[in-house]
């Protein structure tokens, strides 16, 4: 993964949004007749997907698409502008239902992480970029219209129902982080997890023969494996505190409590 963090909303914004919702003057039929802004932006996260996101360019995208360089300000006035059409691209969600789940806001928020989860292992550039102040746009907004669809019977104000989603990105963003660094550094290091840890083997059994660490060497041989999945572990503490929290505001507002919601589904 390539160091250095791109930013979004780094081009012109009013372009942007009018490329995003497909607002703005369209531009005129030029010498590839199958060149489509659509196409550029698809090409654009194949690129950055294969090779990295310090892979794309103007040059290399035209290059990838055998027109000239120039034939793609036609249609994106530049690389900002091209960022922010791929972050709403791959946030395309679903169309399947499934994907949140089949039951109520604990089944939406589970889906709604392991989904995201799964997005940046298939877009590993996405860490590489500061979304702190994203261009909203289409897919964005569907994505969490129907998360929000799905969690408003939890019966919390709107910032809470904004925070909540907030909590679960910022969640699955440090485990992602972490699972892809750990890809990155087995790639380049030429040594697998395990390899890497036996060659410490000898030393961080010394250590813990010391004397100095009773807690870590009381622990048993599967603390550290990697049978136990920290994710899920890490997701489901979530839920179960929200779960509290639903339960605690339905007792206290009453039975009309929650939009009319039903007692707190998936009981922790």
């Amino acid at each position: 993964m390539a160091s250095g963090t791109e930013t979004s909303g780094s081009g012109d914004i009013g372009r942007t949004l009018e490329l995003l919702w497909d607002t703005g003057r369209r531009p005129s039929r030029g010498p590839r007749p199958g060149l489509t802004l659509e196409r550029i932006v698809e090409v654009a996260v194949e690129v950055a997907d294969r090779d990295g996101l310090g892979a794309v360019s103007m040059r290399r995208i035209a290059t990838e698409l055998g027109t000239g360089t120039m034939s793609l300000y036609r249609y994106v006035p530049g690389k900002g502008e091209l960022l922010d059409l791929m972050l709403d691209r791959v946030q395309r969600p679903s169309e399947n239902p499934a994907d949140l789940g089949d039951g109520g806001w604990r089944a939406a928020l589970e889906g709604l992480g392991h989904a995201t989860l799964a997005l940046y292992r298939r877009h590993t550039w996405l860490l590489e970029v500061n979304q702190s102040r994203p261009v909203l746009g289409p897919s964005a907004l569907d994505g969490m219209e129907r998360v929000l669809a799905r969690i408003k019977p939890m019966g919390l104000t709107d910032p809470e129902l904004v925070s909540v989603i907030v909590m679960i990105d910022g969640y699955v963003v440090g485990a992602a982080r972490t699972q892809v660094y750990e890809r990155e550094a087995e790639r380049r290091s030429g040594l697998t997890d395990a390899q890497f840890w036996a060659a410490q083997g000898p030393v961080l059994v010394e250590a813990m023969s010391s004397g100095r660490y009773p807690v870590l060497s009381s622990l048993s041989e599967d603390a550290f494996g990697t049978g136990f999945d920290h994710f899920e572990f890490g997701l489901q503490r979530i839920l179960d505190g929200l779960e509290v929290l639903v339960a605690s505001r339905r007792a206290a507002d009453g039975p009309a409590a929650g939009n009319g919601s039903a007692a707190p589904e998936d009981p922790a």
